[in-house]
């Protein structure tokens, strides 16, 4: 080619990657490291959904086995629905203009397609990473319904307590408008609208529900501790994408928080597992389960702000105090039968307490967000601000959570709980048609406190037999 046509050719091609870099839409200057991070982030929390179906499966009864694996994975369903409808929208909107809620601006993920978050991954993997958080936290609080919950009125809460709640809950922490986040609370992955808000939310909605019948908890325990470890590896599994993918990039605060995880979750399982040994002298399995889970819940808010030291403390804390706390129910007569305040709202409001007393600005600043740290920066303010935090999110979810429940249950064909002939024959059977296992357990179980007694096998009733079931015995529950 002649040079000048050469020059030409290269002069043409120069001003049509000007033109196309002028008419590319801002936020394409993505990192493809962090974009590749943060999407494995996103499956792996997706992971966490039917982990916690599998144990809330085991924990309850083989009857119901089944229902709670469904409620879970509707809800994650519902839940993930709601927050395409308007759920992002309410949480992050850029337009705002107060600290509670956002407005409409994205509806249906309207203007997200071309956003991005620090130029660095889409805003539409950005949704989708947070709409996984709101996923989990309402598969959570599904725990509350365990046993005596109808489905259908379950996922009409679900809907509007996303909405009411999860969206206000995760605005005020991370919204571009949020009062908390303003503030300067600390709230790394989501202590406030995850924890606290399935925690409490969970309480909440067996409020609402109300006991199950004592007569039915004859000799009740986990059903299937195999099930119980499946979810609980899976949740461990997910969790480090949950606690990790929470620093929006490939960067070392990320690293830092999956170590963080890791240490407080096993310090966390083996203290649970001496405090219940001390009691049965047997090494429980539910037990290191239940630690684990606590110790990562505890983890949320704290792992990508404590340093690595302060994080065996972290497990060791939140073990004692979860352990203790699984009695609250039986104190205030609620059948929290999953433990979900216990392990979820406690262990919640005990990693938000530790980024004001161990919060470290070094480790802050590893993806370099700019924060003065709690007491070990001599920031001694920063422990009120955590505590209202705390108070904030519990009494607006207590409250709200009870209020949606009552209100769901006067709207028609909503009634939130079964019938008594439906708990006494489990809801798999009631609700669903299917089973877990097969329908000669159940039967066996209901016709053991269905009067006259009849025979388990032929269903005949011998004459001359007791028409009134054996004085039960109630004995503690075991969850994790």
């Amino acid at each position: 080619m002649h040079p000048y046509f050469a020059k030409r050719a290269a002069y043409s091609a120069l001003d049509l990657v000007s033109r196309q870099e002028e008419e590319i839409p801002r936020g394409q200057n993505y990192n493809t490291g962090d974009i590749a991070y943060v999407a494995v982030s996103a499956c792996m929390v997706l992971i966490m959904v039917p982990g916690l179906g599998f144990l809330y499966s085991g924990l309850a009864r083989r009857k119901s086995a089944l229902s709670m694996i469904w409620a879970t994975l509707m809800a994650g369903c519902v839940a993930l629905f709601q927050w395409y409808f308007w759920g992002y929208s309410l949480t992050f909107s850029s337009t705002a203009t107060n600290g509670y809620i956002g407005n409409l601006d994205s509806f249906g993920l309207k203007n997200v397609l071309w956003g991005s978050v620090e130029d660095t991954i889409p805003e539409l993997l950005f949704a989708t990473y947070q709409g996984m958080f709101c996923m989990v936290t309402l598969a959570i609080i599904m725990g509350g319904a365990a046993e005596r919950g109808r489905l259908f009125p379950a996922m009409v809460f679900t809907f509007i307590w996303a909405t009411l709640v999860y969206c206000p809950l995760a605005c005020w922490a991370w919204g571009p408008e949020g009062w908390a986040g303003s503030w300067g609370v600390l709230d790394y992955a989501g202590g406030g609208p995850v924890e606290i808000g399935s925690g409490v939310g969970g309480l909440g909605y067996a409020i609402a529900l109300g006991r199950r019948k004592d007569k039915l908890l004859l000799n009740y325990r986990p059903h299937n501790v195999s099930l119980v470890t499946l979810g609980t590896i899976l949740l461990w599994f997910g969790w480090l994408g949950f606690n990790g993918g929470s620093a929006l990039g490939a960067n070392l605060r990320a690293i830092y928080a999956i170590f963080n995880s890791n240490l407080t979750a096993v310090f966390g399982a083996m203290t649970w597992c001496l405090l219940d040994f001390r009691l049965e002298r047997k090494w429980s399995t539910v037990a290191v389960c239940s630690g684990i889970i606590s110790g990562l819940v505890a983890a949320t808010p704290a792992s990508g702000v404590i340093p690595l030291w302060a994080s065996v403390i972290l497990g060791v804390v939140a073990g004692v105090v979860c352990n203790f706390s699984t009695k609250i129910k039986y104190l205030i007569h609620v059948d929290d039968s999953m433990d979900t305040f216990a392990e979820h709202g406690v262990a919640g409001i005990i990693g938000l307490l530790f980024n004001a007393l161990f919060g470290a600005d070094y480790v802050i600043s590893l993806d370099g967000t700019e924060h003065d740290g709690g007491w070990l920066n001599h920031n001694y303010k920063q422990l009120y601000k955590q505590f209202a935090y705390i108070c904030a999110c519990c009494g607006y979810t207590l409250f709200m959570t009870v209020l949606i429940g009552y209100a769901v249950n006067y709207i028609p064909g909503c009634r939130l709980r079964t019938s008594e002939d439906g708990e006494l024959r489990g809801i798999d059977d009631d609700q669903i048609g299917e089973f877990a296992y097969d329908y000669v357990e159940v039967r066996r179980d209901y016709l053991a406190w269905s009067p006259p007694t009849a025979n388990v096998i032929t269903g005949s009733t011998p004459d001359n037999t007791p028409t009134t079931p054996p004085e039960p015995v109630v004995v503690l529950e075991k969850s994790a």
